[in-house]
């Protein structure tokens, strides 16, 4: 059973009359008398009376009618959806962040993006990198935005925005240049494996000749809030995104370090094989136009 049958019986039945019905379908006669000839023949039904010239809707026809316009009309729903989604009307696009993208850089940005589309909706979730990357790859979400790099090659991945590390205690830092020695010396606060922060940290320290296992770490804490919070309480230092500790430190109860880790890039990711909706097209090309760092293929 196709549609066409169905739209065909439709036209005939509400007409009582087959060319009539032809007619308002753009079909031949003989078209529209096939089509009604095979409903009735698959299922061993007839759908009308023919008396004479004429016809009239059997019991069956009539009862089938009631359903047809019933189907025709989830159909016709069905295609409205695919137009909206099309036209960006509708739709819900996944997105998934890790924790300093998500609380700190991309709230402005999403109140922005539902000014310019507001039909649609964001659902925002907040994992740490793997785990963001974990999602985009299993077809949880269809963008995530990163703090660290992702090895996967089932991903897609580019720079889309950045921050930059800062080294934070609670009293002021001398100004003599902090050297090695002096960081494997201090009490540190960490974030967890697999967050952004933490693998960025540890990629700049590398760098630096130091080794991220031989430092002295204190706690080990699931959130930067809750590490800045410790910092804040005199339990060490930390390098946390300066999106985070910008109010601390204008209130004097953080105090930034006079070295610098140098910028750190925010990711995109997708899916290679994953179609991209047009809600995420719309994403990318908004963010695009308000960092200036265009999108991944």
């Amino acid at each position: 059973m196709t549609l066409e049958q169905l739209r065909l019986f439709i036209a005939v039945a509400e007409r009582e009359h087959m060319t009539a019905g032809a007619r308002a379908l753009n079909v031949t006669q003989s078209a529209a008398s096939a089509a009604i000839a095979a409903l009735e023949d698959r299922h061993g039904v007839r759908l009308f009376h023919r008396v004479g010239r004429g016809i009239t809707l059997t019991e069956a026809g009539r009862l089938f009618l009631t359903e047809a316009r019933a189907v025709l009309a989830r159909a016709t729903a069905a295609e409205h959806v695919l137009d909206d989604l099309g036209a960006l009307r509708r739709g819900t696009l996944r997105l998934v962040a890790s924790q300093t993208i998500a609380a700190y850089w991309l709230p402005a940005l999403l109140a922005a993006f539902r000014r310019q589309y507001p039909a649609l909706s964001v659902d925002l979730a907040i994992r740490n990198t793997e785990q963001a990357a974990a999602q985009v790859h299993d077809g949880e979400a269809d963008i995530g935005i990163v703090e660290g790099a992702i090895g996967d090659p089932a991903l897609a991945h580019w720079p889309i925005g950045e921050d930059r590390l800062l080294l934070v205690r609670a009293e002021p830092f001398p100004d003599t240049p902090l050297t090695a020695a002096w960081m494997q010396q201090a009490r540190w606060i960490m974030r967890e494996e697999g967050s952004g922060t933490r693998s960025t940290l540890n990629q700049h320290l590398r760098r630096l000749g130091i080794d991220p296992d031989t430092l002295d770490i204190a706690l080990v804490l699931p959130s930067n809030e809750s590490v800045r919070t410790a910092v804040e309480a005199g339990a060490g230092v930390a390098a946390l995104s300066s999106l985070v500790v910008a109010p601390g430190i204008r209130a004097g109860i953080l105090h930034a370090a006079p070295f610098s880790f140098g910028p750190r890039p925010f990711f995109g990711l997708r899916h290679k094989e994953r179609y991209r909706s047009r809600a995420a097209e719309a994403l990318l090309a908004f963010i695009t136009a308000h960092t200036g760092i265009a999108p991944g293929q």
